[in-house]
């Protein structure tokens, strides 16, 4: 029954989708209960699973993507300091041969300077676990064909085709590819809604938001002049 990983005594292990067992309207729930009624959706073939992308391949993907961040952060620090001391980059990439040589020569003084060759120290560090987690997730994924397969799209590396593998993983789950774009988030149910004109509802807001310029608002109200109240032809209370 079913397609799930087996485990150490030869059973088969199915995560259950909890959204989709749709027990909200049960009146009784409890442990017995729940062991039949999910016994019974796996023996009908309605059982609501979910998935979970290989363990550690997705470990890999995500620390590399930490690592990355950590780099960035770093740079980014070092461009601070640059900035608080009014020094101006001398090229676009301060962090490749041309600007570590740039580097080399700034007035750095101080704690300035202390901080700068840390962060500096720690670039390398980042540099080389980075080559390390990549040369890795090469080795692991060398012989997968999605991971061959995904590369021919143009723009599509062998680090995103990496992340394509781990967070997917077998793409034959889905239907079609409304399915994958469905599950990834790319497609939502509904559409951002434009604003809508408030002339109904707030006069003071119609200017804002209806479609046109300030001086002209296309959705602009004119109240009608209120009529005076009706006034008696003698004073209240006046005799004949």
């Amino acid at each position: 029954m079913g397609g799930g990983p087996v485990g150490a005594d030869g059973a088969t292990v199915h995560l259950v989708h909890p959204l989709g067992l749709h027990w909200d309207t049960r009146r009784v729930k409890n442990d017995e209960r729940d062991a039949t009624e999910l016994a019974n959706r796996l023996r009908r073939g309605d059982l609501p699973e979910s998935w979970i992308a290989p363990v550690e391949l997705r470990e890999l993907v995500r620390y590399r993507a930490k690592l990355t961040a950590l780099r960035t952060s770093a740079k980014a620090q070092v461009h601070a300091v640059m900035a608080k001391l009014g020094i101006q980059p001398g090229c676009g990439e301060m962090f490749g041969p041309v600007g570590q040589a740039l580097l080399d020569e700034m007035p750095f003084e101080g704690a300035y300077a202390i901080r700068v060759e840390s962060l500096r120290d720690l670039l390398e560090v980042y540099e080389r676990e980075l080559a390390m987690v990549t040369a890795e997730l090469h080795r692991r994924l060398v012989d997968h064909p999605g991971y061959r397969a995904i590369q021919a799209i143009h723009g599509i590396g062998p680090i995103m085709a990496a992340i394509f593998v781990a967070e997917i993983g077998d793409v034959s789950r889905f239907p079609d590819a409304r399915h994958l774009c469905s599950w990834a988030g790319l497609t939502p149910a509904t559409a951002s809604p434009t604003p809508r004109c408030a002339a109904g509802t707030s006069p003071s807001r119609a200017a804002r938001w209806c479609v046109g310029s300030p001086s002209r608002p296309s959705c602009a109200i004119t109240a009608a002049p209120r009529s005076p109240p009706p006034t008696c032809a003698s004073p209240i209370g006046g005799g004949r």
